[in-house]
């Protein structure tokens, strides 16, 4: 059996591959953003990817839509530090098998791997307990944005310039000025200077 390891933090990359190589698994490929891990699912189809949900480029999400897309064999596990429902839909949604809260990861990735290795689809009993719908209207309001622009939407929180956030994301600043315009049009906000960010500052909450 081949699993294959995503995330774009070397030393979680590495303890996770520990974790799951002693449990007795042969860990054939890791790779430290989600692009790298679509082209590695796409060339060697393991049996598992384990992917964490932020990162650089495409997303963890973002590669199981791929998967489900090219109806690869490849069975999905998430690792997030995400307890939003809206997240746990869209995973469900592309059809992930595994989807656990990193801080449980430890003490529950062994047995996600047996059930996800049988078929079934494994959510943690912690992540049972935490999962929240934050009912604010900022957070209704992100409800509406892809994953993607999510991300867009928390860095502009961070202040970060569209250069900046286009260096983080590996994609261009016509790419991210498109993005910014069409999240601008979702949210119904007025085409007024820095609107985004007062926006953002306002309403977009980290869990």
């Amino acid at each position: 059996m081949k699993i294959l390891i995503a995330d774009d933090h070397p030393l979680t990359l590495q303890g996770t591959k520990g974790v799951v190589e002693s449990y007795g698994y042969r860990v054939t490929d890791t790779c430290s953003n989600g692009s790298s891990a679509l082209n590695q699912i796409q060339l060697h189809q393991p049996d598992i990817a384990i992917l964490d949900i932020n990162m650089p480029g495409l997303d963890g999400i973002d590669v199981a839509k791929k998967v489900q897309e090219g109806k690869f064999h490849t069975k999905v596990i998430l690792l997030t530090m995400h307890n939003e429902i809206t997240l746990y839909n869209k995973a469900k949604e592309y059809g992930v098998y595994g989807y656990i809260l990193k801080e449980y990861a430890v003490s529950e990735l062994k047995k996600c791997l047996e059930e996800v290795l049988k078929g079934n689809h494994y959510t943690s009993d912690s992540l049972n307990k935490d999962l929240v719908s934050n009912g604010t209207k900022g957070n209704e309001e992100l409800a509406k944005l892809t994953f993607s622009e999510r991300k867009i939407v928390e860095l502009i929180t961070q202040q970060k310039t569209t250069k900046q956030i286009a260096e983080l994301l590996f994609l261009s600043e016509k790419t991210i000025e498109g993005h910014r315009s069409n999240i601008i049009e979702k949210l119904g906000l007025p085409k007024e200077k820095n609107v985004l960010l007062k926006w953002a500052m306002k309403n977009n909450q980290q869990p």
